[in-house]
């Protein structure tokens, strides 16, 4: 079983590929994280995965990320930063995901042996991460044609691939997020809007937004 402790302290700078292994009982992953932004998907990924990990918040909006003690971790300034339990320190979502689902098969997350499965949700995290997320600052145009792609491929599973992966908690990420921005009367997306729902209703989703909810800068 799982556990989760919050940090608040000061990041400690941990090389990026050390190599060192952690002090005798230091054995938790850390996730360097801000509330509702992208490390939310690593959030709900490490409580998926029953992970024993800690929480340290740094706060965007007090820019807590462009300190040079954070940067030291990552020097891109930006969550989530995850700290593996041997002192490697992996960024991005899609990479932070790919780990988790790979070091805790037993989760499921990742449909290991099967080629084209894993080609297909691997697809999925590039198209998160470059057509969802970057529609936003596209405008209204963008995002509605980046969200009815997703609608459109819900319309007979009820998760991306066919079965729950990491692509599911990448893309349920961004549209939550993003869903107010999109002014769209319900119904807009149906396919997509059961999908949120269903998202809404695991246990480790609806954890890691009642954490989170309770952090504020």
């Amino acid at each position: 079983m799982g556990g989760i402790s919050v940090a608040s302290t000061a990041p400690r700078p941990v090389g990026r590929s050390n190599g060192r292994r952690p002090s005798r009982g230091n054995t938790k992953m850390k996730l360097y994280f801000s509330p509702t932004t992208s490390s939310l998907a690593t959030h709900i990924a490490l409580i998926e995965c029953g992970a024993d990990f800690e929480l340290i918040p740094r706060f965007l909006a007090n820019e807590e990320t462009r300190t040079p003690e954070f940067k030291a971790i990552n020097p891109d300034g930006k969550v989530p930063v995850l700290v593996t339990d041997d002192g490697h320190v992996i960024t991005e979502v899609a990479a932070t995901l790919y780990y988790l689902a790979r070091k805790y098969p037993a989760a499921n997350l990742w449909p290991e042996g099967d080629l084209n499965a894993e080609a297909e949700v691997m697809s999925w995290l590039s198209f998160a991460a470059s057509t969802l997320h970057g529609s936003r600052g596209k405008g209204a145009e963008a995002m509605d044609h980046a969200f009815s792609v997703v609608d459109q491929k819900l319309s007979d599973r009820d998760w991306l691939t066919g079965r729950y992966t990491i692509a599911d908690i990448h893309v349920f990420r961004i549209y939550w997020k993003f869903k107010t921005a999109l002014e769209a009367p319900a119904g807009t997306y149906p396919a997509l809007e059961a999908y949120h729902d269903r998202m809404l209703a695991r246990p480790a989703v609806a954890q890691a937004l009642d954490v989170e909810d309770g952090f504020k800068p």
